[in-house]
């Protein structure tokens, strides 16, 4: 079953909380502040591989969650890191905001993206000594891990894509030229998904062949199979228009031709700058000799036109030939990036919100990236973490505008999941 669209959420691990210990030698007077740090988050990492066809796994499993880093020990012993999750999505896999902007594309097997970074392991009480302070007696609470909304698009790698109306012949022709199995059958929207063969010639020679759902009028708008189908055709380089010559379902073939072309232009436009080739099919069928002349003195591109029959094997040769050869040109202007298996990309941070402050009844919600990212990694268990919290309060702006705001000593102060009194 091919899934080619998902929806998923990604969470990074969280960071490892630090350490709040102190040295107890046997024969040392004086101990002194040893907590160590938390270990990082484990991120999540997209791989691209070419064993995986469809997106089904996602589908069942929208939810990824990293691994927790472990929390720091005494001894300045720091938490071991969380283990990163790396997922296995089919190489031409899209990746997309929740909001339908492109992020990055896998489009090289073994390419590997970042999707979700874990978060940093917290401080220990060790790292705050300094000398006015001695003996810290707090330490830092891990980051969250980056969490996001992601859609994923397959666009399926392909050489030659088959461009045709419903049952114009293109399982048959694809299950006739190469190893792919298509389910055929007579009548419209035989191929609900993309099928994928490959076309061996001689001398070792091949190309990847993919029977799309069938094109039908306004498919650009997302009728019928519409924009599934679009999606999957971007990638291919070279496109073979298969007409139905017999004019089996009533249309006319030059009709068929003009409004095919007509679908994918209002879809991409540059899609009809691609090259292409036109089979003439069902040759074997009354009436498609007279059809075919008359096609051909209507249309004005100079491009060949094969006669063939798919059901019967006739003339398929010479249109495999062509296709190799635009196939083998495309490839050579082709310049392929080299991409080393440890290398790995990263998307772009998730964006970072403004500081605000909104009352709701008596209630003072702070909303801010920054401010939030400091309540959560606050240690609010003792004084000196208090004092150290209300410090970057003061730093980050957030004292000021409460009182621009005319709060009073008992209100309400609300930062993410944490609830404070406010006392001046």
């Amino acid at each position: 079953m091919l899934v080619d669209r998902v929806k998923v959420f990604v969470k990074g691990g969280k960071g490892g909380n630090g350490a709040a210990s102190f040295r107890r030698e046997k024969y040392v007077p004086k101990g002194g502040p040893d907590g160590g740090p938390g270990g990082k988050g484990g991120s999540i990492i997209f791989v691209a591989t070419s064993n995986k066809s469809t997106l089904l796994d996602l589908s069942y499993r929208p939810h990824l969650k990293a691994e927790k880093g472990a929390h720091g020990s005494g001894g300045n012993k720091r938490g071991r890191d969380g283990k990163n999750l790396y997922v296995e999505v089919p190489v031409g896999t899209v990746i997309k905001d929740e909001d339908e902007v492109f992020l990055t594309d896998l489009d090289k097997e073994g390419k590997k993206v970042v999707v979700a970074r874990g978060g940093k392991g917290g401080r220990g009480n060790a790292s705050f000594t300094s000398s006015k302070r001695q003996a810290p007696k707090f330490a830092e609470r891990g980051e969250k891990g980056e969490e996001r909304t992601l859609i994923l698009d397959l666009k399926m790698l392909a050489d030659v894509g088959l461009v045709g109306f419903p049952n114009a012949g293109k399982s048959t022709l694809l299950s006739n030229v190469s190893s792919a199995s298509p389910q055929v059958a007579d009548y419209p929207f035989t191929t609900l998904s993309p099928k994928l063969g490959v076309v061996f010639g001689d001398e070792e020679r091949s190309f990847v062949l993919a029977d799309l759902p069938g094109l039908i009028k306004d498919a650009h708008k997302g009728s019928g199979l519409g924009h599934r189908f679009l999606r999957h055709i971007e990638r291919t380089a070279v496109l073979l228009f298969l007409i139905d010559m017999a004019a089996v379902e009533g249309r006319d073939p030059y009709e068929d031709y003009v409004n095919l072309k007509e679908e994918l232009k209002s879809f991409n436009p540059e899609l009809l700058h691609r090259p292409f080739v036109i089979a003439a099919n069902k040759m074997d069928i009354s009436g498609s000799e007279e059809n075919l002349q008359s096609f051909k003195s209507e249309i004005s591109e100079e491009v060949p036109v094969f006669p063939i029959s798919a059901a019967t094997g006739e003339g398929i040769t010479p249109v495999l030939e062509e296709l190799l050869a635009l196939v083998e040109a495309s490839r050579k202007l082709v310049k392929e990036e080299d991409y080393e298996d440890e290398e790995i990309q990263y998307l772009p941070p998730v964006p970072g919100r403004d500081l605000t402050i909104e009352k709701e009844g008596n209630v003072f919600v702070i909303k801010g990236t920054e401010v939030e990212k400091a309540a959560q990694k606050a240690d609010l268990s003792g004084e000196e973490g208090l004092m150290r919290f209300q410090r970057v309060m003061e730093q980050l702006g957030v004292e000021e505008k409460l009182r621009e705001m005319n709060i009073k000593d008992g209100d309400t102060v609300r930062i993410a999941d944490k609830e404070f009194t406010y006392y001046e």
